[in-house]
């Protein structure tokens, strides 16, 4: 898109603010892996396009109901709400302390159930982040190259800062995925403190976005649920400044001399993986090697 406006004086000056596919996870699955079966679609275009714009099949007992599969993965989230560890209600905006006078209301910033949806969904959606990262890994070594001129789809690793899209290569991709497992082993076990590094704060930034999708997909995305992941971002992140990293206006507040004077914590892309203190750890897999320096 954003080449077709280049070629197009009259749109030369535009940008591409947002672009994005939705699928329907389920029936997506379904169709792919019925791709090389018996009831993969038919090889004409025609009578492929004429398929797709059927409505969907009837399953057991009924119809497709989306309210129906909606409800079993609201469920499904409630139950994983307690591998959560790390975070009690209090940490998605739950009141610590309600108190009785408050009647109906509980006196609750952000109702308990909310909490609970919004912490199922942050595991939930682990699994979908950590799965896609095996798969981007798979197709950035398939083709010995970088993102930025990787030609497979990609899942995450385009949406980590543009501006170092050719240094997103195999090793930095193996690298973020175990940062990635490494954290959210933390969040479930409940040893988690504090995010560790740069890389720790793009990962947690990819795993929300990757929450407000999935609940967005299955139609559970509300006021209070949405409440709940923002006041977990606000009290897991210590400060907003990895943000800086997607705003291309500011390319250089990562180097350490801009960034000092701003008072931002250094953000280069060699120091993602450092740890931000000696108090803080980093996986020995994704840690900078010995003889590597950060710039």
């Amino acid at each position: 898109m954003s080449e077709v406006l280049r070629r197009s004086e009259l749109l030369a000056d535009w940008t591409v603010e947002r672009c994005e596919v939705e699928l329907h996870a389920e029936l997506t699955q379904e169709s792919l892996a019925a791709a090389d079966g018996p009831d993969g679609p038919p090889d004409d275009p025609a009578a492929r396009k004429a398929r797709h714009a059927e409505p969907p099949a009837a399953v057991e007992g009924g119809e497709y109901d989306a309210q129906a599969k909606a409800e079993e993965v609201r469920a499904r989230m409630l139950v994983l709400a307690d591998e959560l560890r790390s975070f009690p209600p209090v940490m998605f905006g739950v009141q610590d302390d309600p108190g009785e006078e408050d009647g109906d209301d509980y006196g609750f910033a952000v109702a308990p159930e909310d909490a609970m949806l919004a912490a199922g969904a942050l595991i939930y959606a682990t699994d979908v982040l950590i799965d896609e990262l095996f798969e981007d890994v798979h197709t950035l070594e398939q083709e010995d190259t970088n993102v930025g001129t990787c030609d497979g789809p990609l899942w995450h690793l385009e949406d980590l800062p543009e501006r170092y899209v050719l240094q997103y290569d195999t090793r930095f991709a193996r690298r973020f995925l175990v940062t990635v497992i490494a954290m959210t082993t933390r969040f479930t076990n409940g040893s988690f403190d504090q995010l560790s590094c740069v890389a720790e704060e793009l990962a947690l930034r990819l795993l929300l976005g990757q929450t407000t999708v999935t609940l967005e997909l299955f139609g559970l995305l509300d006021d209070g649920v949405s409440t709940a992941l923002e006041a977990f971002a606000g009290n897991v992140y210590e400060d907003m400044d990895h943000e800086w990293l997607y705003d291309g206006s500011m390319d250089g507040i990562d180097e350490g001399a801009v960034g000092s004077a701003l008072g931002i914590a250094p953000m280069a892309f060699g120091a993602w993986f450092t740890p931000f203190n000696p108090g803080r750890h980093v996986h020995p897999s994704a840690a900078d090697e010995p003889d590597t320096a950060a710039v």
